[in-house]
């Protein structure tokens, strides 16, 4: 998945490399460890583990290493992430986690990899989004989903024009359109930039599709407006090279586009209607003066901001990759540093990343290759701080509230023991469940009575009963008590 360097290695050595840098960094659930600054220190307030889910055995991404500063209060809402094992991306699906680093929902994918799982508006309500497909010359082959509060889909979106979706980008505009990117292989004469006279290239492209009709709006390609001189990526021996990488599309406030071009260095501005580029800000040809320490390199996630800031993450050259919120000055042509993020320990991503302003004004920031989620004051205090376990990344992460409904029935299992049985009992991806009550009988046929209600702990829940019971179903409620859901009955 997009794994760049500055040097000459191979996106399949990268990818080794990477998976390599990812398990040297990985917490097991025995170590801690503490933050130590003028903030004071803060403990591991929870270990990253392969969970162990006796009702869903078949859910097994790592839960999160949290850690927290006392003190201070994280932006409400849950995580949102795409956790792949960067060994085996096979290994992959979307995950909402609370802020202990625990599963709220987790959907697998066999043989598929996500990407860019979030909560967006569609059709004036909040749904889950994500690109799913395989990964192919560090881009993808696949189809965006669109999901309701029960996780069920209800719209799957496709490039047009014969194109096949890639994973970098799916936003969802308020005109009810799609932005997506796309690519292409063309054959090239390279030998200006030092390549080969028979090569090919990738033409970056991004499409804008009506989602209710799939009809294409607009079709951006890369090679009619970006020069292959621009490109900072090497040539090497001219196959399939990809110069510009596109790897996020945003809606100016003026309704023009921002596109981030990774391997140009640049973020550029489009006309909406007729894809020309309006300016460009960072690379080899930017408008803008840029402060020295506001440049950026290799960069991903660019967004405007309400206030006019330009957000973006730069992986950068090495040493420490940063989030940035850039203040762009666009009639005098000038760019300056706002505030910068880093985590106190230098952390480089030579690739993926992404940065989110909260409304409170934290910001979210998404490592990328390096398997970190981090949240800051929006005075650039480090206030949250979470590690996925066993070798996942995640192209980004993002923050919301989100508001699940379980899909079908609770699901529940069931353990004899000598002095009591044990009931295990979790709703995947249900926020409303805040209390469990089991229904027992004892013996086949008989009624079966209310035990006393239990709070619900985590995403699942431990319940004993009397070894006696025989037969049971767990009654899912509310905080007021109001019944959600039953389970199918269980023989213990």
């Amino acid at each position: 998945m997009e794994l760049h360097a500055h040097s000459r290695l191979t996106r399949r050595q990268l990818l080794v490399a990477g998976g390599a840098a990812t398990a040297a960094l990985a917490l097991s659930s025995s170590q801690s460890r503490v933050w130590s600054g003028g903030g004071g220190d803060v403990e591991l307030t929870a270990a990253a583990a392969v969970p162990s889910f006796v009702s869903r055995p078949d859910l097994r991404i790592p839960a999160l290493a949290i850690t927290q500063r006392a003190g201070r209060t994280v932006a409400p809402g849950l995580m949102l992430l795409a956790p792949y094992n960067a060994p085996s991306p096979a290994q992959a699906g979307a995950l909402i986690v609370d802020n202990t680093g625990a599963a709220v929902w987790e959907q697998p994918l066999a043989h598929l990899v996500t990407t860019d799982f979030r909560v967006q508006s569609y059709r004036g309500r909040p749904a889950l989004t994500w690109w799913e497909g395989v990964i192919t010359l560090g881009h993808g082959v696949g189809r965006y989903v669109i999901a309701d509060s029960a996780y069920a889909p209800i719209a799957h979106v496709n490039a047009g024009n014969g194109r096949r979706g890639d994973l970098h980008e799916f936003l969802v505009t308020d005109r009810g359109t799609a932005l997506l990117t796309s690519y292409a292989i063309e054959d090239m004469d390279l030998r200006p930039v030092g390549g080969p006279r028979h090569g090919t290239i990738q033409n970056a492209m991004f499409q804008e599709v009506d989602i209710a009709s799939g009809r294409v709006l607009l079709e951006w390609r890369s090679l009619d407006h970006i020069p292959i001189a621009e490109s900072y990526w090497p040539v090497g021996a001219g196959n399939n090279w990809d110069y510009v990488h596109l790897n996020s599309i945003g809606v100016d406030l003026d309704q023009n586009l921002l596109v981030s071009s990774r391997n140009t260095h640049t973020i550029y501005k489009l006309d909406r209607r007729s894809g020309e580029i309006m300016w460009r800000l960072g690379g080899k040809h930017s408008d803008f003066a840029i402060a020295s320490d506001a440049s950026f390199a290799w960069q991903h996630d660019a967004r405007r901001q309400p206030d006019g800031s330009i957000s973006v993450f730069d992986n950068g050259y090495g040493g420490a990759s940063r989030a940035l919120l850039l203040s762009v000055d666009e009639p005098g042509r000038r760019a300056s540093l706002g505030r910068s993020y880093t985590r106190p320990t230098a952390t480089f991503s030579d690739s993926q990343g992404n940065v989110e302003v909260l409304p409170n004004g934290n910001v979210f920031v998404g490592w990328g290759a390096q398997p970190y989620v981090s949240e800051f004051s929006p005075s650039g205090e480090l206030i949250f701080d979470a590690q996925l376990g066993d070798r996942y990344i995640s192209y980004r992460a993002y923050r919301a509230p989100w508001a699940g409904h379980g899909a079908g029935l609770p699901a529940v299992a069931a353990r004899r023991g000598s002095g009591q049985n044990s009931v295990y009992v979790s709703w995947n991806g249900d926020t409303r469940v805040a209390w469990w009550t089991v229904l027992a009988g004892e013996g086949s046929g008989a009624r079966l009575r209310a035990l006393r209600p239990v709070a619900r702990t985590g995403f699942e829940t431990l319940i004993e009963v009397p070894p006696t019971v025989t037969h049971l179903q767990v009654r899912a409620s509310d905080r007021a008590g109001g019944t959600l859901a039953t389970s199918a009955p269980l023989a213990v």
